[in-house]
């Protein structure tokens, strides 16, 4: 069953009116692996979840889950997916097992089934101690746990989280993630859009999406390699600003190889398909008397790359607007 095709994607399209939300985009989702669909707010994200879900028909495209076309027998896979929005969707005035209770009823479970599968799911989710809080009185990293509870009751065999640590706090983020490493290891599919660039490195594979379009698709250390030849050059200066503005002003000019310059918190990251980088940039600023505290070169991020992917693609576009204009 390694390496199975559980969801393909072909062709996937959007549009409301004029405007084209998802366009075009295509992938596949393996069994048991966690899959993330990462881009910022307003991507695409969510559109495409809900086509994929068939809570929303796409303008063109197909999407198959579990070997169902999702355009033609949606209804046969609702029982076999579970799905976690954006907003948790529990009910605040229930407690905690009330919730379970309600949604176990919801998805036909039968009574002598009920319990048990409940009970699974406190465990699962840490929630065993806290059966008979109202939800309203959770916190958010406790209510993150209700609503996946709620999203495996039925043992569905591909799990659809959209955006589900937004707003949570870090120590809840890392623990949530620990849950779901487990429910890979019981052969569950997971499919789960971030824009948190952090936690696609938690990921088998994954597919960045900006203004519709995918951009770069594989896994982290597949989409690093595609990404940058070489590795990046990491500055802490005592003055960044200066910095860059030194630097993409010798980019410039064509002194130094440089494709980009971004400012990381206190750092400034220098992007290159040049190996003597590091060297050519310490001669620089020696002449240029501008200090630094350190200097090194460090492997990618997962947001490096994700930056570098958006100018390569905007790039491409304002190259080929000026093809068409001339």
């Amino acid at each position: 069953m390694e390496n199975q095709t559980i969801i393909s994607v072909r062709g996937l399209t959007k549009k409301f009116g004029d405007f084209t939300a998802v366009d075009g985009v295509s992938f596949d989702v393996n069994q048991a692996e966690i899959f993330g669909f990462l881009g910022p707010n307003g991507s695409g994200k969510t559109t495409t979840i809900r086509m994929m879900l068939g809570l929303l028909q796409p303008t063109e495209g197909q999407v198959e889950l579990l070997g169902i076309d999702i355009g033609r027998e949606a209804r046969k896979i609702r029982n076999r997916i579970g799905y976690m929005s954006q907003r948790f969707s529990l009910y605040n005035d229930l407690t905690v097992l009330q919730n379970l209770q309600f949604y176990g009823a919801a998805y036909s479970l039968p009574r002598s089934l009920i319990h048990t599968r409940i009970g699974d799911a406190l465990e699962m989710s840490g929630l065993v101690g806290k059966t008979q809080v109202k939800t309203r009185d959770l916190s958010g990293g406790w209510r993150q746990r209700l609503a996946l509870a709620v999203a495996i009751l039925h043992r569905p065999e591909v799990i659809f989280l959209d955006e589900p640590t937004s707003g949570v706090d870090p120590v809840s983020r890392r623990a949530f993630w620990d849950l779901l490493y487990q429910l890979v290891n019981e052969n569950i599919t997971i499919f789960v859009t971030t824009h948190y660039m952090d936690e696609a490195e938690h990921c088998q594979r994954l597919a960045f999406i900006l203004d519709g379009h995918i951009i770069a698709y594989g896994s982290p250390a597949e989409i690093k390699a595609r990404t940058f030849q070489n590795n990046i050059l990491e500055i802490a200066p005592k003055h960044p600003k200066k910095l860059i503005n030194a630097l993409q002003k010798e980019a410039q000019t064509g002194n130094l190889p440089i494709d980009a310059v971004e400012l990381y918190g206190a750092f400034v990251h220098v992007f290159s398909d040049d190996s003597k980088i590091e060297k050519k940039v310490m001669r620089f600023l020696k002449k240029e008397k501008i200090t630094f505290d350190q200097m090194t070169m460090i492997e990618p991020s997962l947001e490096d790359v994700f930056i570098e992917s958006v100018r390569k693609t905007n790039n491409e576009n304002q190259n080929q607007d000026g093809d068409d204009h001339r």
